[in-house]
């Protein structure tokens, strides 16, 4: 969501709906789109801990059941869904001047089903934690500042590593595009299984 120096409330709440029409297209059912609201609003909430469970309760639904869904079985396309608001953001914070900022955010997890989670330097804890590490894309403006763009760093394995160092400095330089094309080919679709894996452990748990 954006941010700026001063937000009227009646006036931000009327830009969100407005926004949240504007993305209806990306779902499939009026369900999913009306909970992804609440989700949102939820996240933006002062909330001491901010989960499936926490948010539902917030958003007066008895069970995380529905959230979870929505995370990870209901149908919407995320990537178009954020094309949207990014156009939005442009629209309504245009500025000449404006900078995009990175940001590189690590969350420490207990453990080991999350996507991505593994032991690798965290800028959160300042040291090498079991964490799992997210990189975002920020439109800065003078009129407010917001997210347009997210990844989800999916560490190399040391199968990987070991592929990619013998490609650089030991085969011929001609097949290191190669390499470099199979490992990237890997990590996409290391991460789509580590979803789906994610999302049938969700699945059996409800």
């Amino acid at each position: 969501m954006a941010a700026g120096h001063s937000i009227d409330p009646a006036r931000w709440r009327e830009a969100f709906e407005a926004l949240l029409r504007q993305i209806a297209g990306r779902f499939k059912r009026v369900e999913p789109r009306r909970r992804a609201g609440r989700l949102v609003l939820g996240l933006l909430a002062d909330l001491p801990r901010k989960n499936c469970w926490t948010v539902a309760e917030w958003a007066g639904e008895k069970t995380p059941h529905g959230m979870q869904h929505l995370l990870c079985r209901a149908s919407w396309d995320a990537d178009a869904v954020r094309d949207k608001v990014r156009e939005y953001v442009v629209e309504h914070l245009h500025d000449e001047a404006a900078v995009l900022v990175v940001d590189e955010t690590g969350d420490v997890k207990k453990g080991t089903r999350t996507v991505g989670v593994q032991r690798q330097y965290t800028g959160t804890a300042g040291r090498i934690e079991n964490s799992q590490v997210a990189v975002y894309l920020v439109y800065a403006a003078a009129r407010g500042h917001a997210a347009v763009d997210r990844a989800l760093y999916v560490p190399l394995t040391c199968n990987e590593i070991q592929h990619l160092f013998l490609a650089a400095t030991v085969r011929l330089l001609n097949d290191l595009a190669h390499r470099l094309g199979w490992s990237d080919w890997r990590r996409r679709h290391q991460a789509r299984a580590q979803t789906s894996h994610y999302r049938r452990q969700t699945a059996a748990q409800t």
